[in-house]
């Protein structure tokens, strides 16, 4: 018999996971967890609870007994209301038989995609700070991470001329997420145009991430998918936990061509079979009736977003006005510590969780994420600890 020893030393790790860093969210999170009375402005989580109409319908079907399996595409009447949704909301038709998916989250539909469509040595695009796990999907689906850097001058908005400069031969599919986590960016219907004709000119497909585009308070913009010659191109993901306040549920969708949706399912029915159904009925409720409670809660987003970027420029850490989601990207370059520093130092003396900038990419250095769907009162004494950490400096 082998002892340990020997049995530990093999390499049993693959090569292209050893690679794969661990979320710069969940490491720097692992220190906050270390440290008692925190006010954290870290997790992107809603501080709403889910409406109670969209929890009674969960309760609802457990008490009908609705504890089956349901079909690898999901509950059929809640894919015609998510289609329905899609349809109003974003001016893209899509038929529900075959052209949705509903999946374990968001993050479940971006895996799906990036493991249906990329061979290997396949490159995606991808703008940068953005959400940790663009990168690390690409790679894990044996692709190449291809990173455009965005800029705090240009509202952190992605640069088509700069996408395009980006393409090679090896160039398969472009990531977009707009609004954006970690910067609350959006993109104008001119730059979203550009992008299209970038696509269509390279024959690439389109993930577009909406999964914050509920929350967009100012001047919002059609999806890239509605756009001349991107139906057919485009992976539209989206799902419930940020405009609805469901990340417990674990339900999002992918809507898109057939040929994808089906590469899609197949996956998803060997790993994951279906989503909860009890999930899959709150998710159909919602789309229902929790638009009144959608808006409510965006409207408080709104007046947080304005304390929060007043605080964050009068204390001296330059914030830009985000036009989507719920996180400030505040500058703290000047006060000369890198972001990492930054933050630790903040959780250390003044007990404020905010995230640092690198864990959404290098061009985040410089840069704390902040999250306002914490409450106001919690934004009101964060802010009050920050002024009081930078004027210790």
């Amino acid at each position: 018999m082998k002892d340990s020893k020997s049995v530990r030393s093999k390499n049993r790790v693959a090569e292209h996971i050893k690679t794969v860093p661990k979320s710069g969210i969940r490491d720097f999170f692992e220190l906050v967890n270390g440290v008692k009375g925190v006010v954290s402005l870290g997790i992107g989580e809603p501080d709403f609870v889910t409406p109670w109409r969209i929890r009674e319908a969960a309760i609802y079907s457990m008490e009908k007994g609705q504890t089956s399996y349901t079909s690898n595409l999901g509950l059929l009447s809640l894919r015609k209301n998510i289609c329905n949704y899609v349809a109003v909301n974003y001016g893209v038709n899509y038929r529900p038989e075959n052209e949705c998916i509903v999946t374990v989250g968001v993050s479940e539909a971006l895996d799906l995609i990036m493991r249906a469509v990329i061979n290997p040595g396949d490159e995606v695009i991808y703008h940068e700070p953005c959400y940790v796990s663009y990168k690390a999907e690409i790679t894990m689906a044996h692709g190449v991470p291809v990173a455009v850097e965005t800029h705090e001058e240009d509202g952190f908005a992605l640069d088509p001329d700069e996408l395009e400069k980006k393409i090679t031969p090896k160039t398969k599919m472009i990531v977009l997420n707009f609004p954006c986590n970690p910067t609350g960016a959006t993109l104008t219907l001119e730059q979203k145009q550009r992008i299209a004709e970038i696509a269509v000119k390279h024959d690439l497909l389109v993930i577009s991430d909406e999964i914050y585009s509920e929350l967009t308070y100012e001047n919002a913009t059609a999806s890239i998918a509605s756009l001349p010659g991107m139906r057919d191109r485009t992976i539209f993901l989206h799902g419930f936990s940020k405009a609805f306040a469901m990340t417990g549920f674990r339900i999002g969708y992918a809507c898109g061509p057939e040929d994808l949706i089906d590469a899609m399912m197949k996956i998803h029915q060997y790993s994951m079979l279906c989503a909860a159904i009890t999930a899959q009925r709150a998710a159909e409720e919602a789309l229902i009736s929790g638009t009144p409670d959608m808006e409510r809660m965006k409207e408080e987003y709104r007046q947080r977003r304005n304390v929060i970027v007043k605080r964050m420029n009068e204390i001296g850490l330059p914030c830009m006005m985000p036009k989507g989601a719920f996180y400030v990207f505040p500058r703290i370059r000047d006060t000369g510590m890198k972001s990492m520093e930054f933050a630790t130092r903040l959780l250390n003396e003044q007990k404020v969780a905010v995230v640092p900038g690198t864990a959404f990419g290098p061009c985040g250095e410089g840069y704390v994420r902040c999250s306002y769907a914490s409450s106001m009162d919690e934004i009101i004494e964060a802010t009050d600890k920050i002024e009081k950490f930078i004027k210790s400096l």
